[in-house]
């Protein structure tokens, strides 16, 4: 005995689905932190390696910010947490 597959029947509902863009966390420059300071945070708290860690650090001090993390916003809310902790300027957008 064989059967037969039903088919699939898809509602219109009229709404459209939106994926959730990810979150990214922008650190900014400021005039306290030693630029050695801002590698080494984001070596702890990223596990980035020197090269990108002092690429970001460069990002931030020449062009005023730099994009250091992205994800969901739970995500985020903690990197910028962490980052706030150790004495750095961090914001979230989407």
């Amino acid at each position: 005995m064989t059967t037969r597959p039903s088919p699939v029947i898809t509602p219109e509902t009229g709404e459209t689905t939106h994926v959730d863009l990810p979150w990214q966390v922008i650190v900014w420059n400021d005039p306290v932190n030693t630029m050695s300071y801002v590698v080494y945070v984001f070596r702890k708290l990223f596990g980035y390696d020197v090269e990108k860690a002092t690429k970001l650090m460069l990002e931030v001090h020449f062009e005023g910010r730099s994009r250091v993390s992205d994800g969901s916003r739970e995500k985020a809310e903690i990197d910028c947490f962490r980052l706030h902790g150790h004495g750095l300027w961090a914001t979230m957008e989407q």
